[in-house]
């Protein structure tokens, strides 16, 4: 399908080129959200008559989106999430989580403009590209971790997804003191029986 773009869309073209597009793209994306208009006579007609104000609306998003991208280039957000020892997600987190992070500090982005191909499934620093407009692309840091405690160790570099040897849960420990004290006393119970022995020869 041809069809006439009003808006800068990837590396398809800019306002005003006519371009050839699969049907499925044009009927799915492009022409319901208004970044294209079907490439006929009137449209064309239509597109002239309206030149001027397309690309004043055009200017206008691509300032906001800029606004939005000063604000959050670089910034890190930090989701809490349950995981498990080798740091695997019970769950995941989304692009609506990554948003609902953002409006907490007052940033509004789409959904639609968080480029995530796959949910996060594991705690660690993830870099995170948000198209806030076609001219405007942002990345930010997601900082998944556990706890607030953790988060913090992370952005200092840390990797806790391997477990330290400091940081063995209290449970391991006081097993392998128990077994220590266990396998003492056996070698003791043992030493007294030989010696017991030797007594009786």
């Amino acid at each position: 399908m041809k069809v006439i773009l009003l808006e800068r869309v990837g590396r398809l073209g800019t306002i005003g080129d006519e371009v050839t597009v699969k049907d499925g793209f044009a009927r799915n994306y492009l022409l319901p959200t208004d970044r294209a208009l079907r490439a006929n006579k009137a449209n064309r007609a239509r597109f002239e008559a309206e030149r001027e104000e397309i690309e004043k609306r055009n200017a206008e998003r691509r300032d906001s989106a800029m606004a939005v991208a000063e604000a959050v280039n670089g910034k890190s957000v930090t989701i809490l999430r349950q995981a498990g020892e080798t740091g695997v997600l019970y769950g995941s987190v989304s692009a609506r989580d990554i948003t609902d992070s953002l409006a907490e500090d007052n940033i509004k982005v789409g959904r639609s403009q968080v480029e995530l191909n796959a949910p996060i499934k594991a705690v660690g620093l993830h870099k995170v590209a948000l198209n806030l407009h076609a001219e405007v692309i942002s990345e930010i840091t997601v900082n998944v971790a556990r706890s607030q405690d953790e988060a913090d160790r992370q952005a200092q570099g840390e990797d806790m997804t391997v477990m330290n040897f400091d940081e063995i849960p209290q449970e391991i420990e006081d097993a392998a003191e128990e077994a220590a004290e266990e396998a003492a006393d056996e070698a003791e119970a043992a030493e007294e029986a030989a010696a017991e022995e030797e007594k009786a020869e």
